[in-house]
C-alpha cells in the first residue's frame, strides 16, 4: 500500500492549486459535447434516443475505470495516472475532431469515460495531498469545486464557441486539446504527492467491495447518490433537447449557461455540507433535491425556462449536499483496509445513476414525447429520494467501523 509522503510545499508554491486547474480541465473534456449534440443529429442524422445512448457509452467509461483501475495511483503514483488520464482526454478530442459519424462518437465518448474515472480518484487525492497540512480543508474543497467547476465549464466553453465562432464542430476540441497541452506541461512539474512502495505490488483491480458492517449506511447513500446523479445525468444529456424543443432556446451559450449553473448549484450545496455535518446532510440533500425536481416538472409542464433554472439551482444544491455527505458517511464507516473499494463502489451506483435513467428518458421520449418522458422522470425519482430521505430521517446513526 502506498506510504504517505511528504510534498515539498515549503517554498510557497501552491501546487494543490495547479493539481486543481488540471483537474478542472481534464473534466471540462467529459460535458464539452453537451450543447453540440442538437448540431450532430443534423449533421449525422440520429433520435433523441441515440443522444442518450451516447451519454451513456460515457459512464460506462467511467463505471470501467474505476472498477479495473480505481486503485492504480496508490501504486504508481498520482501523477502517471492523472498524466495517462490526459492522454485519454486528448485522444478523446481526437476522434470529436475528425468524427464522420456515430462510430468515432461513441469512441471519442467511451474514451473520455476511461479518463474521468482515472482522474477522478488521482487528481482528488493529489490537490488534497499536495497542500500543506493546515490548508488541507480548504484542498479538499478544491478538489470538489474542480470536479464540479470543470464539468459546468465544458458545456459553458464549447457553447459558446459552437455559437458565436466558426467550425462549431471541430474548434471546442482544438481549444481543448490546446488546454490538456498545457495540463501536460504542468503535470511534468507537478510533485508526486505519494511515495511509491518499492518493490512493487502487481496492479490488481480493486473491484467494488460493501462490506456488511458498512451496508446499513452504504445503500441509503448510494440511492440518494444515484437519485442525485440521475439529474445531473437529465441536465447534461436530455435539457438541452428539451430547451429547444419546448422553450425556444436555440442559443448553444445560453444552453451551455443552463448546464453550468445546475453544476455550480452542486459545488455551492457540497460547500455547505460542511457547516450542516453529514449525519443531517443526507437526508437534507434528499428534500432538497426532491424540491428541485418538483420545481423541473412544473417547468416541463408549464414550458418555463425560469422555472427550469429554479429548478436546476435547487436540486444541484440537494445533489451536492446528498453526494457530499454520502462520500463522507460511506468513508467513516467502511473498514480502513477496505475504504477505497467501498467508496469506489459509491461512485459506481453514481454513475449507474448518471446513465440508466437518462436512457430511459431517451426510449420513453421516443413514444411518448420528451416532456412527458421527462415528468415520469421525475416522478420515479422523487419516489427515491422521498424514500431514502425518511429512512434516513427515522434512524440513528450507526457506529463506526474499525
Amino acid at each position: 500500500m502506498a506510504k504517505s509522503h511528504q510534498v515539498p510545499v515549503g517554498s510557497g508554491r501552491p501546487w494543490y492549486v495547479v493539481a486543481a486547474v488540471v483537474f478542472a480541465v481534464g473534466m471540462a473534456g467529459t460535458t464539452l459535447p453537451t450543447p453540440l449534440y442538437g448540431l450532430y443529429r443534423e449533421e449525422i442524422g440520429f433520435s433523441q434516443f441515440m443522444i442518450t445512448v451516447i451519454f451513456a457509452v460515457y459512464a460506462i467509461g467511467v463505471i470501467t475505470a474505476l472498477l479495473l483501475a480505481g486503485n492504480f495511483s496508490d501504486v504508481l503514483g498520482r501523477r502517471p495516472v492523472i498524466f495517462a488520464a490526459l492522454v485519454l482526454s486528448m485522444l478523446s478530442a481526437v476522434c470529436f475532431v475528425f468524427e464522420d459519424g456515430l462510430p468515432l462518437l461513441f469512441v471519442g465518448r467511451l474514451l473520455s469515460g476511461f479518463a474521468a474515472g482515472l482522474l477522478s480518484g488521482a487528481a482528488t487525492a493529489a490537490v488534497t495531498e499536495l497542500a500543506e497540512p493546515a490548508k488541507r480543508q480548504r484542498a479538499a474543497f478544491t478538489a470538489t469545486a474542480a470536479n464540479m467547476g470543470g464539468l459546468g465549464c465544458g458545456p459553458l466553453l464549447s457553447g459558446v464557441l459552437a455559437e458565436y465562432a466558426p467550425y462549431p464542430l471541430r474548434l471546442p476540441y482544438l481549444v481543448h486539446l490546446g488546454l490538456l497541452a498545457g495540463c501536460v506541461v504542468l503535470v511534468a512539474i507537478l510533485p508526486e504527492s505519494v511515495e511509491r512502495p518499492v518493490p512493487r505490488p502487481p496492479l490488481r483491480p480493486q473491484g467494488m467491495v460493501v462490506p456488511a458492517r458498512a451496508r446499513a449506511v452504504f445503500v441509503p447513500a448510494a440511492l440518494a447518490s444515484f437519485a442525485g446523479f440521475s439529474v445531473l445525468g437529465l441536465f447534461t444529456a436530455v435539457a438541452p433537447s428539451f430547451a429547444a424543443e419546448y422553450l425556444g432556446v436555440d442559443n448553444l451559450a445560453a444552453v451551455g449557461v443552463m448546464v453550468l449553473v445546475v453544476f455550480l448549484a452542486s459545488t455551492a450545496g457540497q460547500l455547505l455540507m460542511e457547516r450542516v455535518g453529514p449525519v443531517r446532510a443526507l437526508p437534507l440533500g434528499c428534500a432538497v433535491l426532491v424540491v428541485g425536481l418538483v420545481l423541473i416538472g412544473c417547468a416541463l409542464l408549464a414550458e418555463s425556462l425560469e422555472v427550469l433554472i429554479a429548478g436546476a439551482v435547487v436540486a444541484g444544491i440537494g445533489q451536492g449536499l446528498s453526494f457530499r455527505a454520502s462520500v463522507a458517511e460511506v468513508a467513516r464507516v467502511a473498514p480502513e483496509r477496505q475504504r477505497g473499494a467501498t467508496i469506489s463502489a459509491l461512485f459506481v451506483a453514481a454513475y449507474v445513476g448518471i446513465s440508466i435513467p437518462v436512457v430511459g428518458v431517451g426510449a420513453l421520449g421516443a413514444a411518448l414525447g420528451l416532456r412527458t418522458a421527462g415528468i415520469v422522470f421525475v416522478g420515479c425519482v422523487i419516489v427515491v429520494s422521498t424514500a431514502v430521505g425518511l429512512h434516513l430521517a427515522r434512524r440513528p446513526a450507526p457506529a463506526e467501523a474499525t
